[in-house]
């Protein structure tokens, strides 16, 4: 990227409601040449900017995997001015992409280990571009056990759904869904995100857990993790609030000496353990 602040025009190929209550759609773009793809060279964990010509521009983790050729996914809750312009653009049009920004999920340190991905809600988007990575044929073999566990606080709000049942047919993850209460139609597993990672009690032997979500989801899987032996240097946590112009120049989203955009959005718990508790 030579000019950080230039965005890629990118084509939308796809504006798909994700949720029943259809506040969060799903866009995907395409690259409009095989030299932006290769510009645009990422890794699971990075997010871009969105930009909306006349409205603004917006961070969002990027929801697809390297190993998805040609397109970008992104996933977006309508809270402002910049998601609420995307989600009433109409399939066909050019939104602008600058990125990839930010740093990523290890992957080369994860390989070898098994994983535990703890989502919650709508930020299981990053979580999703890294489950689709590691279960690729070209990869899968370079991790151990997969464990996906991923809620919502009914059925409706779950991302991604068609995706899901294609990873509960297959035998190479462990896909644990959960709900914060009991719904009509749901035969699944009803219970918060703390209590269900208790009770599938992962071992936290050569394992990584890397966990996204709502804060308060974070705050009370932490002591479960802790239970269950996992060291600070062992949980991987994504952290995207307060984020603006991506590149450490707006001076945002600081978290002590980090910035959240440019040294993160990942990070481990140990290393979040040295900072303020301002996230």
């Amino acid at each position: 990227m030579n000019n950080p602040y230039l965005p890629l025009p990118m084509k939308l190929v796809k504006n798909f409601t994700e949720t029943e209550d259809k506040l969060i759609h799903t866009f995907t773009l395409e690259f409009q040449s095989e030299e932006d793809e290769k510009s645009f060279a990422y890794t699971p964990g990075q997010f871009a900017e969105l930009c909306v010509f006349g409205k603004g521009e917006a961070p969002f983790g990027i929801a697809s995997s390297p190993t998805e050729k040609g397109q970008l996914k992104f996933s977006v809750a309508k809270v402002g001015v910049v998601s609420t312009a995307l989600h009433l653009i109409e399939e066909g049009a050019t939104v602008g992409v600058r990125g990839p920004l930010g740093n990523s999920f290890p992957m080369e340190d994860l390989k070898g280990k098994n994983l535990v991905v703890i989502g919650g809600g709508f930020a299981f988007t990053t979580l999703r571009a890294l489950s689709t990575y590691i279960l690729h044929p070209d990869n899968r073999a370079d991790f151990g056990d997969l464990t996906v566990i991923y809620g919502a606080r009914n059925p409706g709000l779950l991302l991604y759904k068609e995706e899901l049942a294609e990873w509960e047919s297959r035998s190479d993850i462990n896909l644990v869904q959960t709900i914060d209460r009991p719904a009509d139609g749901w035969d699944g597993r009803v219970g918060f995100i703390p209590a269900v990672v208790e009770e599938v009690a992962p071992s936290a032997e050569n394992t990584v857990a890397i966990i996204c979500g709502p804060p308060v989801m974070i705050k009370f899987t932490m002591p479960v993790l802790e239970k269950l032996g996992f060291k600070p240097e062992q949980t991987i946590m994504s952290l995207e609030n307060r984020m603006k112009c991506g590149i450490g120049m707006c001076g945002r989203c600081n978290v002590g000496s980090q910035y959240v955009c440019k040294d993160g959005p990942v990070f481990t718990r140990a290393q979040l353990l040295e900072l303020p508790n301002e996230y």
